[in-house]
């Protein structure tokens, strides 16, 4: 009974802790200070508190905040296909929102990690960045005009993505570097001191 308490207890502080760190993510996502016209926005360090989600609790949680997190931004502005067909909304939904934030729960994956945020910020965001290169080509390319859709996609989602990758990555690395261990959700396990059990002569 007493571990049933228990795992309750700490399934409801995680469902706290994601729900504040998905509205973080969510409030930091409004600070726009480069927006492109058919979507795409630098929006510092929105992306972090739903990686901290993964890092704090583990990949099941990590996923799941991404999705809401998603949701939210599809609340928050989502850009219709240029096309208008059934096709362009399922691949813009998929793509650019579903699975482009609910990657970064992968960030689960590097739970109890002393350095996991420092590895999971550039890999969780160039993922995301993969999510909108793809979707840059087979919904948004016909914006391409003359340039390679390709090169497009590339260049137009990188304008952005990159900014966001660098800067997440560096504060990443500084949390890490100085913040203590609750941060992430880590036990430091004191090391065993050898004690001289031999009798004195």
């Amino acid at each position: 009974m007493k571990t049933k308490i228990n795992n309750s207890q700490k399934s409801l502080r995680s469902l706290v802790e994601a729900s504040l760190l998905v509205a973080l993510g969510f409030i930091l996502s409004y600070i726009t200070p480069f927006k492109l016209p058919w979507g795409g926005s630098v929006t510092p360090l929105s992306m972090l508190p739903v990686l901290m989600i993964g890092i704090r609790h583990g990949l099941k949680w990590g996923l799941a905040g991404g999705l809401v997190y998603s949701g939210l931004q599809m609340i928050q502005q989502f850009w219709p296909p240029p096309t208008g067909t059934l096709e362009g909304y399922i691949s813009v939904v998929m793509l650019d929102y579903i699975l482009a934030f609910s990657l970064l729960g992968l960030a689960g994956l590097l739970k109890n990690k002393r350095f996991g945020l420092l590895v999971a910020a550039p890999l969780c965001l160039t993922l995301r960045y993969v999510c909108h290169f793809i979707s840059g080509i087979v919904v948004w390319g016909i914006y391409a005009e003359d340039m390679p859709v390709w090169l497009y996609s590339l260049t137009y989602n990188g304008s952005y993505m990159i900014p966001e990758i660098v800067l997440t990555t560096v504060v990443s690395a500084v949390l890490c570097l100085t913040a203590p261990p609750i941060l992430f959700n880590l036990t430091l396990t004191a090391p065993a001191v050898n004690q001289d059990k031999s009798s004195p002569s």
